[in-house]
């Protein structure tokens, strides 16, 4: 339409030819949408103003009282949700739509702050005393009554980072591999525990249509421990019965597998074959190193060269394969 009228004033004789092409060319040029990258560099700002808030008080923490900064962190965190709660939208089951980025920051800013506050007040206080179960499981608490009132999946990722340090551990799988905390019995069944209850709580979401929007996040984080605490188990154990939980991983994986394909999610495919091919790489090794053989470590090299190969073939078909279902 606006090209039509450029041509229009062209054929009247009031712009030239090389203005012409000039406004034709920009009208051409696609808009390029920095959305995400300002609102990364929101989020960022937010956590580095809660980060450098802390920091400020914990160097000056002689010349400023206990009670004020705790009545200023209370006076931000009542601030933030006093506005967010003026501003949403009404609670409804399904995803609520929300155009106001700025309030989704503000209570992102609020929700650090709350943690912030029972952190402090717990390690300078200590409110709960030694009971260190409560002062997670309340900040937990809340912070899911949060995420649904809301409708906030960045702070329902951190209520379900909180269960995991309630239950007693991280959530983060790379957190996890860094630190070697497997070694330990109890931790891995409260992995695969933690894991199931998560996969449960997405199922439920979806069952009931309460906030099926959520799914992805429990899933998402479910499916990375359940993969991970039978893989802890199988290299725990030995050999005996750490058949046993190879099975275990062999029957989860083909669960989600299949799921993924009634999804079609690449994703959770991605995962799977990933997992698998870990899972299956260390059997092959563990039975290698039954055999006392000099040709052992050449088969090993084979090994990992041909399955590399494969693994990349598998995830060529498995994409076709999803786009032609």
């Amino acid at each position: 339409m606006q090209n039509s009228i450029y041509d229009q004033l062209f054929g009247q004789g009031l712009i030239s030819e090389n203005t012409l092409k000039r406004v034709k060319q920009a009208h051409s040029t696609t808009l390029f949408s920095l959305h995400w990258e300002l609102k990364v560099i929101l989020y960022f700002g937010i956590m580095l103003l809660s980060a450098g808030l802390g920091i400020l008080i914990y160097k000056n923490i002689d010349s400023i009282s206990h009670q004020l900064v705790l009545t200023v962190i209370a006076a931000i965190c009542i601030g933030c949700f006093t506005w967010c709660n003026k501003h949403k939208k009404p609670f409804s089951y399904d995803k609520v739509q929300t155009h106001d980025s700025f309030t989704d920051y503000i209570l992102l800013l609020g929700t650090l702050s709350f943690l912030t506050f029972v952190g402090y007040l717990q390690y300078q206080f200590e409110v709960f005393g030694t009971h260190y179960g409560m002062a997670t499981f309340i900040p937990m608490m809340v912070l899911f009554f949060i995420a649904y009132y809301f409708d906030h999946l960045g702070i329902l990722t951190m209520a379900i980072a909180n269960l995991g340090i309630w239950m007693g551990i991280s959530v983060t799988p790379k957190h996890l591999l860094s630190n070697g905390t497997f070694n330990n019995e109890t931790v891995i069944y409260t992995y695969l525990i933690l894991g199931l209850i998560l996969m449960a709580a997405a199922y439920l979401t979806m069952y009931f249509h309460i906030k099926k929007h959520f799914f992805f996040s429990y899933y998402h984080y479910s499916v990375h421990l359940i993969y991970i605490s039978l893989l802890a188990g199988y290299f725990y154990y030995n050999y005996g019965v750490s058949l046993i939980w190879l099975a275990a991983f062999a029957l989860a994986a083909w669960y989600i597998y299949m799921d993924a394909m009634k999804r079609k999610s690449f994703y959770f495919l991605l995962l799977t074959v990933i997992y698998s091919y870990i899972a299956i790489s260390g059997f092959c090794i563990r039975t290698l190193m039954f055999i006392e053989d000099s040709g052992v470590l050449y088969i090993g090299f084979i090994y990992f060269i041909a399955s590399g190969i494969l693994f990349i073939n598998i995830l060529m078909n498995l994409n076709k394969k999803l786009k032609g279902l």
